[in-house]
């Protein structure tokens, strides 16, 4: 455990370290308990100070899609260094920068044609808001300032995308700094929204009205776009859309003028086994963001993909995007994302994330499909989660004070593995999932390890709960 040591401040503060391994001055995610610290990383397996080795389970936040220590990446990430570590957006642009740019829509997929580069999956939110706006101020439409997105979902954590999700317990606290421009309609989550009586395609329609209601609550005209994820990450746990969701809600979009924002961030770039989750829905976006995938964790890299026609726009109109940071289309950081998304193209991993992904499923249902306390196992691909539940048959969530999310994850933890369960799953509140994302480069063996450590952490963590 370590020492405690106190200070005091001449201010009348006491700083209170624990000295050892617990001792930090880095603001962790939690205070009361310093994370294990990771000092090597190869393939699936993360080592940490103590000499544990982890399975990463979850590629972190759906994040390491190569594994970790790919040689080709870390060799374009020293090679890009060597020659122009970072040029300012302002005054040039990169070779590398350009050339991700070409992979990533020198095809236009869907009609999509440009991309603007940024250090994350929160500011490709924010530059997908931002720029959605500018749209419809260029082109004389100037009252388009309502964004609708979905209850349950979450678009990132700085203010704007904050306001944008529906993640009800990270608004919370900031509830009052944000935007009333955003509102929000039911999730496309059949589990727990479908009613016993209604088929697909009526909950579907059914959907798809309230989000016309919404449309002429606010006043179609005054509608800039709606937003949300083909594939529901942490906030759900890979939820599916029902077939002909997407259709629908694009119909509702275009009937108004307004555009469709699909955010790929998690379950984009191949996680769930196409290189767009959108390419499975029978649609294609006006704006989508992506991140996590893009750079496979290498390096902090995020973007948008903008239809040709938004660009258009703007070139007729004002000529520049009115937004930017510093770190936009870095430069290392575009030659790692480059380098990621071709060792993905050359190895075929996307067909590897689709048999991975059919092993996975496979093996959850087996494991779970029958188990009293998992009502469902779901997702697509190497994007899979179970959703944990007092009764089955009713499924009828844990209470929140038991936080059987983090109970779960600390014996996988202890088992040696890192997933990623969350709470809040049925209301934001109620509900716990598990989300299991692993690398696509993950071996049959692997996949068969992962499950197992899970099911014995899902039993060991509900059997310590006094039923």
């Amino acid at each position: 455990m370590g020492t405690i040591l106190r200070f005091s401040l001449a201010c009348g503060y006491q700083i209170v370290v624990q000295q050892g391994q617990g001792m930090t001055h880095l603001l962790h995610r939690g205070l009361r308990d310093v994370p294990p610290r990771a000092v090597s990383a190869a393939g699936l397996i993360v080592r940490t100070a103590d000499g544990r080795d982890i399975i990463d389970a979850s590629g972190g936040a759906a994040v390491s899609c190569l594994g970790h220590g790919h040689p080709r990446v870390i060799a374009a990430i020293q090679r890009q260094a060597g020659d122009l570590a970072f040029a300012y957006s302002g005054f040039f642009t990169s070779e590398p920068a350009e050339a991700l740019a070409d992979l990533l829509v020198g095809h236009a997929p869907g009609g999509l044609t440009h991309v603007f580069l940024v250090s994350g999956g929160s500011e490709a939110g924010e530059a997908a808001i931002k720029l959605a706006r500018q749209y419809f101020v260029e082109i004389g439409q100037p009252g388009r300032e309502r964004f609708i997105a979905r209850r349950q979902s979450y678009h990132g954590n700085t203010l704007g995308v904050l306001a944008a999700g529906g993640n009800m317990a990270r608004r919370a606290i900031y509830a009052p700094l944000l935007s009333d421009a955003f509102s929000h309609v039911s999730p496309a989550f059949a589990y727990r929204h479908q009613r016993p009586e209604e088929t697909e395609t009526g909950f579907v329609s059914r959907l798809a009205a309230e989000l016309e209601a919404e449309f002429q609550r606010l006043g179609p005209e005054t509608v800039a776009a709606f937003i949300a994820e083909p594939v529901v990450g942490a906030t759900l746990g890979a939820a599916t859309a029902p077939a002909g969701y997407f259709q629908a809600v694009r119909e509702v979009c275009d009937r108004h003028g307004a555009l469709l924002i699909l955010d790929e961030v998690m379950c984009g770039m191949g996680r769930t086994g196409t290189l767009h989750a959108w390419e499975q829905e029978g649609v294609s976006p006006d704006i989508q963001m992506v991140a996590k995938g893009l750079g496979g964790g290498y390096q902090p890299i995020g973007a948008i993909l903008i239809h040709g026609r938004i660009i258009a726009a703007l070139e007729a109109g004002s000529g520049a995007f009115a937004h930017g940071h510093t770190y936009l289309a870095h430069a290392t950081a575009c030659a790692a994302a480059l380098e990621v998304q071709r060792v993905i193209a050359e190895e075929d991993l996307l067909a590897r994330v689709r048999v991975m992904g059919d092993r996975l499923r496979d093996r959850l249902s087996a494991r779970f499909g029958q188990h009293p306390h998992v009502g469902e196992v779901r997702g697509r691909g190497l994007f899979q989660a179970i959703e944990l539940v007092r009764d089955r048959d009713g499924r009828t969530p844990f209470e929140p004070a038991l936080k059987l999310h983090a109970r779960v994850r600390e014996e996988a933890f202890a088992g040696g593995m890192a997933c990623y369960p969350m709470g809040g799953t049925v209301d934001g509140r109620f509900g716990d999932h598990v989300l299991l994302a692993p690398p696509y480069i993950a071996s049959p063996r692997e996949i068969d390890r992962i499950v197992e450590i899970l099911g014995d952490a899902v039993d060991a963590a509900v059997g310590a709960i006094r039923m």
